[in-house]
């Protein structure tokens, strides 16, 4: 469980509690006036056991049936009752400010404001903005039946259906019920990536470049940032897997809920993730870009820069991939391969020597020559495996990771 700051509410003891999944999520639970309302305490505290920063709203109809103090207590965050001059709703629902927006339950009121852009309470006036900044909105709606066959009701439905998602209610004793909390997290958990095939299996990774010291000043590495190691990463979290990566000089920064090993050298990097397959693994990936040479020696003070001519020796570093069958017999093993300027099928044929060279399930190769020197937050990729080759279109890294994780969900089933 993530360590808490020393002035943080008591209320966030229970983050991380449950899993990590939703980690780094800000969600916002808009809260309307039914009397399922008492239900929204229990899926916010849900949500936060499975990593999530939970901020309530709730309208005045709400107030009446629970004190705010009681959703405060639930989230450990101040509860939006009224805007005020600090523009509560553009803090919560304006562009990227929030990853979803909850509205639980919903009333046939508030899904008319909704679908008819009328914002005259702090709950549609969330709406109204984060329906505009385009941030994800599921309605959990709860009425009483007569009401949600209502063909008003039936008509702003029809209208919002396609631009926001909905939970249906369950038609029991006359009533349009909301779904219980319980099944509005299994569905937000599986909006953010999680996935059954991968829930609690073990991940070694490593990513990131390594650093190899000329002299204590200067040294030789790549510009690799770490990020299609790190975004995996984070995406195998989503999924409810249990991530530990080694981790190179990166300038990304991975997201909470993953064990992080830090390490400079290709060195230090072989050494810390041969301890780590000792380990039971599920899943191995070697996503790193470690140097293949190292000096031969490493000078202790610096080099002086008066010599017209200076010769470095290098000697190869050993290659981890090559070691992972030896401690992990099977773990599904899965390696990087980048090569600069070649055919599509030269690419594939570079990735499938590497594949049989290293005894790997599956390897993902990628061209990082001129056309990806010019934007290195897009790649393509091609997966490749015994069986066949899958080429991706250019896509943003965040992207790619998606589609890497589909073909690992393939291989554990």
């Amino acid at each position: 469980m993530a360590v808490k700051p020393k002035n943080s509410h008591p209320s966030l003891d229970i983050v991380d509690s449950h899993g990590v999944e939703l980690s780094g999520k800000r969600i916002v639970l808009c809260v309307a006036g039914s009397v399922a309302a008492y239900k929204a305490i229990e899926l916010a505290r849900l949500l936060m056991r499975h990593g999530a920063d939970v901020r309530c709203v709730a309208s005045d109809a709400v107030t009446k049936l629970i004190q705010p103090d009681y959703f405060k207590w639930a989230t450990g965050n101040n509860v939006i009752t009224k805007l005020t001059g600090k523009l509560e709703h553009i803090k919560l629902a304006d562009y990227k400010q929030s990853d979803l927006i909850i509205v639980y339950p919903g009333t046939a009121n508030t899904l008319g404001k909704l679908a008819n852009g009328i914002d005259d309470t702090p709950v549609s006036t969330v709406l109204t903005v984060g329906f505009g900044s385009k941030i994800p909105i599921l309605m959990c709606l709860a009425m009483h039946e007569s009401m949600y066959e209502n063909s008003a009701v039936k008509k702003n439905i029809k209208f919002l259906k396609n631009k926001i998602e909905f939970l249906s209610p369950k038609l029991v004793e006359g009533k349009a019920k909301a779904p219980e909390p319980e099944y509005v997290l299994n569905y937000t958990l599986k909006k953010f990536g999680f996935s059954s095939v991968l829930k609690n299996k073990k991940v070694l990774m490593t990513a990131g470049p390594t650093i190899e010291h000329i002299d204590p000043v200067r040294a030789i590495t790549n510009l690799s940032t770490g990020k299609t190691g790190t975004l995996l990463a984070s995406e195998l979290i989503s999924a409810g897997a249990k991530v530990t990566l080694v981790y190179g000089p990166g300038n990304q920064i991975p997201t909470k809920g993953i064990k992080v090993i830090n390490v400079t050298t290709s060195k230090e990097m072989f050494d810390a993730t041969k301890k780590e397959l000792k380990k039971k693994l599920d899943i191995v990936i070697m996503a790193a870009a470690a140097s293949d040479y190292t000096p031969e020696k490493q000078s202790k003070f610096k080099i002086k820069s008066d010599k017209k001519l200076l010769v470095v020796r290098l000697k190869k570093a050993p290659k981890i991939i090559d070691e992972i069958r030896k401690y992990q017999k099977n773990a599904l093993l899965i390696g990087f391969k980048a090569e600069t300027n070649l055919s599509k099928n030269a690419l594939i044929k570079s990735a499938h020597k590497k594949l049989k060279d290293t005894g790997a399930d599956m390897i993902i190769a990628n061209d990082i020559g001129g056309k990806y020197q010019k934007n290195t937050n897009y790649n393509q990729i091609t997966i490749v495996d015994s069986k066949k080759a899958i080429t991706s279109s250019w896509s943003k890294k965040e992207k790619i990771v998606k589609i890497i994780k589909k073909e690992i969900e393939k291989k554990i089933k």
